[in-house]
This record gives C-alpha cells, sequence and structure tokens, in this order.
C-alpha cells in the first residue's frame, strides 16, 4: 500500500530519530510497526481485516478516517483515498494518508503529532 503524509507529519514518519524525539522510543517503534504492516498490506481492507492495532472507523471531526492502536489512548489517525468507506471500496483503496498522532478521548482532542 502506498502511504502519504499531511505535510506538517511527514518530517515526523519520514525521520524516526525526530519521531522518537516528539513521542519517545517505545512509541515510535509501535509506530513503525504499525507503518511496516500497511506498507506490506496490499489494501487497506487487508489491512482491517488483520486486525493489527485494532483499526476502528472514527466518528466526529474524525469521520472518514481510521484509528490504530499505539498505546491504550494513543491512536495513529490515517485516511483512506477512496470514494467510500464500504468493505468493498476499501479492498481496492490501496493508499493512505497519515494525519498524525492523537489522544482524542476525553473532552478535548490532544495531538501529539498533528
Amino acid at each position: 500500500m502506498q502511504i502519504q503524509y499531511t505535510d506538517k507529519v511527514e518530517k515526523y514518519f519520514q525521520n524516526f530519530s525526530k519521531l522518537q524525539k516528539k513521542v519517545g522510543i517505545e512509541k515510535t517503534k509501535a509506530i513503525k510497526k504499525h507503518i511496516d504492516n500497511l506498507k506490506a498490506s496490499n489494501n487497506f481492507g487487508i489491512f482491517l481485516s488483520l486486525g493489527l492495532g485494532k483499526p476502528h472507523s472514527l466518528t466526529g471531526n474524525h469521520q472518514g478516517e481510521y484509528g490504530i492502536c499505539i498505546t491504550a489512548n494513543e491512536r495513529l489517525i490515517v485516511e483512506p483515498v477512496c470514494d467510500n468507506l464500504s468493505m468493498e471500496m476499501l479492498k481496492l483503496c490501496d493508499t493512505i494518508i497519515i494525519k498524525g498522532v492523537e489522544d482524542y478521548h476525553g473532552s478535548k482532542e490532544n495531538w501529539l503529532i498533528p
């Protein structure tokens, strides 16, 4: 699968030492593992079916995006690049955009990497 990044986060995900300085070594390892799994999947539907990182669709401000668990509260936020989020379409989706890492639990959004 192809991975794209929003402008603000690309510098962290293209340089894992910079990411490690921002979020620490354990979170960096978890993030890198998920990115490697995303890259190895032929499409987003396959990645979802594996269940790695407990991927789940998001609502509200994150409608159309998915969260992938990094820690109990922190998620890698990704957006599949496809016309809709039907399983048929997700099986064809071979590109995602990484939006960042966020703790969206509680009353406000807390971006670790916006």
